[in-house]
């Protein structure tokens, strides 16, 4: 027995532990503690599986949540970027290239090839699946802020019009979903948890 691909994979396997460790600024519902990437990535993984009949165009689930469970693994050594930075751009990053060459490229060629594809089509964001796994990543923490009386967007000065921008990239992936998401944009406005 070939033990070379199993020693890869149990050292890529091992330092994936450390997504336990990245902060996330959203904080979990209903709470004051701060997510980690780690239970996002599940988060999403669990949401992408139950809404997938709201999908604009039928998905390939599996693939869906394959993007999902490793699009911020990347992050490990990249940290972190709030979608709503004012200094630092929300996009895919040079960091994130040498960080998703590194982390992937530890597992054996073909599997380290078939992720960074995923991740890739993840950020590029032009396939079904990467417009409905993108809904879920935005979906996620507008859900989080509006159960914590406003959360992350009180707390950094986040304004109607920043939100709306950047959460309606969940219209791509699901019109009935952007339905919800724009109501509960709406509505948090009216509570006075998110300032117009």
């Amino acid at each position: 027995m070939d033990l070379s691909n199993i020693l890869k994979q149990i050292e890529f396997v091992k330092e994936i532990d450390k997504l336990k460790y990245i902060q996330r600024k959203t904080r979990l519902f209903n709470s004051d503690r701060n997510e980690n990437d780690a239970e996002h990535s599940w988060h999403l993984a669990v949401m992408a599986i139950v809404l997938a009949e709201h999908s604009n165009v039928p998905v390939d689930v599996l693939k869906v949540v394959k993007m999902v469970l490793i699009h911020d693994i990347v992050e490990i050594d990249a940290g972190d970027t709030f979608i709503y930075d004012t200094q630092k751009n929300h996009t895919n990053t040079d960091d994130e290239r040498l960080a998703a060459n590194r982390i992937f490229g530890m597992l054996p060629a073909e599997q380290a090839a078939e992720l960074i594809a995923i991740w890739e089509e993840f950020e590029a964001g032009e396939t079904s699946e990467a417009k409905f796994a993108r809904s879920m990543d935005r979906l996620e923490p507008l859900l989080q802020n509006s159960s914590n009386n406003g959360g992350t967007w009180k707390e950094f000065g986040v304004k109607y019009e920043k939100v709306y921008e950047k959460k309606k990239v969940i219209r791509e992936g699901s019109e009935a979903l952007w339905a919800f998401a724009e109501g509960l944009i709406n509505d948090s406005v009216e509570k006075g948890i998110l300032e117009k």
